[in-house]
């Protein structure tokens, strides 16, 4: 049971220092805008078709989403050209129904929100983003 514990404790803390939910909803979100080119793979290679812009639209929602989780300094970029690239994917796509894009929406938000936790409100705005890679001192736990 000690081990369980353990390791919710540690997610715990690993997800506190990166916009976990709005990554999660970039990640979800381009699982919904890739399944709609999936479906019509093989017309993709027609000349003329937007099928391939499909496929990269949905590819940079989950890069964004997958880079949020890896470099959390960077969420506010990454958080705007995820919510771009959904917006754009009603192009290639149909945005999974909208549903993938609104998800992106919703994504892109909430990375472009997030800071971290134990960042002090009276530093300034660099050294709280240079403390989102560092790990927090046993002080703050």
């Amino acid at each position: 049971m000690g081990i369980i514990r353990s390791s919710w404790q540690a997610f715990g803390r690993w997800r506190k220092r990166r916009p976990f939910w709005g990554a999660t909803f970039l990640l979800l979100s381009s699982l919904v805008i890739l399944w709609i080119p999936m479906q019509l793979y093989e017309i993709s290679l027609v000349p003329g078709s937007m099928v391939f812009a499909g496929f990269f639209l949905g590819g940079m929602v989950m890069l964004m989403g997958i880079l949020s989780y890896a470099m959390p300094r960077l969420s506010t970029l990454l958080g705007i050209i995820g919510m771009f690239s959904a917006i754009l994917s009603i192009m290639g796509a149909l945005g999974g129904f909208l549903v993938g894009t609104i998800l992106g929406i919703i994504g892109g938000a909430l990375c472009i929100a997030w800071r971290p936790q134990w960042a002090e409100a009276d530093t300034p705005a660099a050294h709280r983003e240079a403390a989102a890679d560092k790990e927090p001192s046993a002080a703050t736990d």
